[in-house]
């Protein structure tokens, strides 16, 4: 399974909030038409990521779908996103397109443990061109408020 991350080919590890986070605001390349244009794929003039048959423009247009997706799932709890708060620890892009996503919860007793996973794979399993998801609820590490974004921080009050 091949994979992406903010510098190329790799699982994109979400710890560092600034990099992740920093993806989303990139512009989608959507022509006046309201059209979304589609990333090129390598045999369109795509860079090539080694060991992969899908193109880096194709990778990045995909994560930061799948990032946005993902800042639609709040929860319950918090008035912030799971993105933001650091609950999404890592996100595989495979050849085929489909993505396996490691999450934690804010802590192991959380309420909707047993639903959340549910959340996060229907809004990754929204984003046009992905495959297929598998979400993993992980607790190493465990999550602690130091994985939460400067936007998170600001959104509960913590400045």
């Amino acid at each position: 399974m091949e994979r992406k991350d903010a510098e190329g080919a790799g699982a994109l590890d979400v710890r560092d909030r600034t990099d992740a986070a920093g993806s989303t605001t990139a512009s989608s390349g959507a022509p006046d038409s309201g059209e979304v244009q589609a990333a090129p794929c390598v045999a369109d003039g795509g860079t090539p990521v080694p060991g992969s048959t899908l193109s880096a423009e194709e990778l990045d247009q995909l994560t930061a779908d799948i990032v946005a997706a993902l800042k639609t799932v709040y929860d319950p709890e918090i008035p912030c996103d799971i993105y933001e708060l650091g609950l999404i620890y890592k996100i595989d892009v495979g050849d085929e397109r489909e993505v396996d996503v490691d999450m934690t919860l804010t802590a192991p007793g959380c309420p909707v443990a047993g639903e959340m996973p549910g959340w996060v794979e229907n809004a990754v399993a929204s984003v046009p061109g992905v495959g297929g998801v598998k979400v993993k609820l992980v607790f190493d590490p465990p999550w602690d408020m130091s994985r939460m974004s400067d936007e998170a921080r600001l959104a509960i009050g913590m400045f």
